[in-house]
């Protein structure tokens, strides 16, 4: 299987404005006509891995970062992804450029693949590799100055023992169901707690707080996934001259905080309003929230 020889095209996939281009196991498919089997094990028990990518000026955001992720957690569920990480990397700027995508969002997704309707993973003799090329928006451009509203979720994230946080795998039903509390409250999304009570993380984003000249974000040992978004947020800030610690927050950290913001590939740097009914700080996107989305963005597009 290689980047320069897949099976079949799709009709218009590739044109940009018209369909979503999807890579389906060395073919070049559209929205419409891309396709898996009901009995492929990411459909039937959510048994895969996924890693979200944005294009921004037609270049992939540390599209090796994510890569290196994706096979991390993939090697983690003993799931074989079938190409190398140059051949997968290929791939994905092949993709990009058949998509004319100038700004977009990119989704990998490996299953386990075809198998039956048990569990044994040996009965799936080969993975599946799937990329999405589209485009996404989270929040209307206005909200990343009005903040976001959110609540604390009753739906705890996973424990450490179940299945790690860094392993970005297929199975969000924790998350969801922590954003249908949010909708149902709403909010636009929920901060998710772990056991002991300690912020995690928010349903599909990092969480980032400023109190007294401090950055704060939650240590990667409080049960979250080390976001790409994040780490890049992590170097900015250093290299701005703040000052950050990741530490295990609670509630109150959040609660009492003079900014506080959410990061992601998809919401990238999004401020916080208010949380549980606490408007934060001045009640929409405080001068390091803009700071450090200025920064970021100035980032991506060197």
């Amino acid at each position: 299987m290689t980047a320069t020889s897949p099976r079949s095209s799709a009709g218009d996939g590739g044109k940009p404005g018209t369909s979503a281009l999807v890579y389906l196991d060395g073919q070049w498919l559209d929205k419409a006509t891309a396709k898996v089997s009901v009995f492929d094990h990411g459909l039937l028990y959510g048994d895969g891995v996924f890693e979200g990518m944005r294009v921004y000026g037609g270049k992939t955001f540390r599209l090796r970062e994510h890569i290196e992720r994706l096979y991390d957690s993939a090697q983690a569920i003993l799931l074989t992804i079938p190409m190398n990480r140059e051949e997968l990397i290929a791939i994905t700027e092949e993709g990009v450029r058949r998509a004319g995508l100038q700004e977009g969002y990119l989704r990998h997704i490996i299953t386990r693949g075809i198998g039956d309707l048990g569990l044994d993973p040996r009965k799936c003799p080969r993975a599946s590799v799937i990329i999405i090329f589209d485009t996404i928006a989270i929040w209307a451009p206005e909200r990343y100055d009005q903040g976001l509203t959110l609540i604390t979720a009753g739906t705890p994230i996973n424990q450490h023992e179940a299945l790690s946080p860094r392993v970005k795998s297929l199975n969000y039903l924790n998350h969801i169901l922590a954003k249908v509390e949010a909708t149902n409250a709403g909010a636009d999304d929920a901060i998710m707690l772990d056991p002991a009570g300690h912020i995690a993380e928010a349903t599909g984003m990092n969480l980032f707080v400023w109190k007294q000249n401090t950055l704060y974000t939650p240590a990667v040992y409080a049960g979250l996934l080390r976001g790409v978004t994040r780490d890049a947020i992590l170097e900015i800030a250093h290299e701005a001259g703040y000052k950050v610690v990741e530490t295990l927050l609670n509630r109150y950290d959040l609660y009492t905080a003079e900014e506080a913001f959410l990061t992601g590939t998809a919401a990238e740097v999004a401020p916080i309003r208010m949380v549980d009914g606490r408007v934060i700080g001045a009640g929409k996107a405080g001068s390091v929230t803009r700071d450090l989305r200025n920064r970021f963005q100035q980032l991506v597009r060197r």
